[in-house]
């Protein structure tokens, strides 16, 4: 059946079953006499449980393990369901202080605000909303690895290698000694290999990393798509590298990369050091 057909049986927009499909959740077989997608009944199930359990706040990446069988249902549906009863039981708390303040009536205001009227201990409330805090003082962390800095990275690199291809030199190098000597050359196509990087880095070696940290740190989503667009980020600097090296106007890649670790190290420690002041 075709992708209409799909969006009529399941009442779901054809933007979120095709996003399914780039997210290796579906895979419908393609017609080769005109080239269009034809979803079968297993799909058609298939969509249907991802989308019920998207609506429970299953992310994207456990329903692609529960599909590849890495984990059962029962485990996944029983943390989220603890997850949930957090998240309640945070928006509970919030919605009493809301009505403590209401009760004061329209008199309130920002400029007269006193929290201890609501608040006995401040420092144990501090404490009880950590969580709020620590999102405020890493929100950059949360922006650079969402998936407009990504695009943002990829296009950058893309944009890099068109403009430069034409004043390249035919060979182009991508290996150089200690000393800044070359010791390999390639193709001058070889800079698209850039761009080409940051998609697969994205989208293939980016679940491998996922899957290593979920094992090993917490909020593993966040700190994937972290270290995804720094290692984009680093492929990128690379890229301009060879371009400057060509130009005769910088020598040693170890000086770039160094610069590239210090910056990101140090955004990422000045975000931890930042979050353990709040708490």
């Amino acid at each position: 059946m075709t992708i209409k057909e799909v969006e009529q049986i399941t009442g779901l927009p054809r933007s979120n079953i095709r996003f399914y499909e780039k997210e290796k959740l579906i895979s419908p077989i393609r017609n080769m006499s005109n080239g269009y997608r034809e979803y079968s009944e297993e799909d058609i199930k298939t969509i249907k449980k991802i989308a019920y359990l998207r609506t429970l706040g299953i992310s994207v990446e456990d329903i692609r393990r529960l599909s590849s069988k890495d984990i059962n249902l029962y485990d996944v549906v029983k943390i989220q369901r603890q997850t949930l009863e957090q998240q309640l039981s945070e928006l509970e708390n919030a919605k009493l202080m809301c009505e403590r303040m209401l009760l004061s009536g329209e008199t309130i205001d920002y400029e007269n605000l006193d929290i201890e009227l609501y608040v006995a201990d401040v420092k144990d409330y501090w404490n009880e909303n950590r969580k709020v805090f620590k999102l405020d003082s890493v929100s950059f962390f949360y922006m650079w690895g969402g998936s407009i800095a990504w695009g943002i990275l990829a296009v950058a690199c893309l944009l890099v290698a068109v403009f430069s291809f034409g004043h390249l030199p035919a060979e182009i190098p991508i290996q150089w000694s200690s000393d800044g000597i070359i010791s390999s050359l390639v193709d001058k196509k070889f800079i698209f290999a850039f761009p080409a990087a940051c998609i697969i880095i994205r989208f293939l070696l980016r679940p491998f990393i996922w899957q290593w940290l979920k094992i090993n740190i917490i909020d593993s989503d966040s700190v994937t798509d972290y270290i995804t667009n720094c290692l984009c980020f680093i492929a990128l600097s690379v890229e301009v590298f060879i371009i400057l090296y060509v130009k005769e106007i910088m020598k040693y890649v170890i000086i770039i990369l160094f610069i590239d670790t210090v910056v990101l190290i140090g955004l990422l420690l000045m975000a931890a050091y930042k979050a353990t002041r709040k708490r």
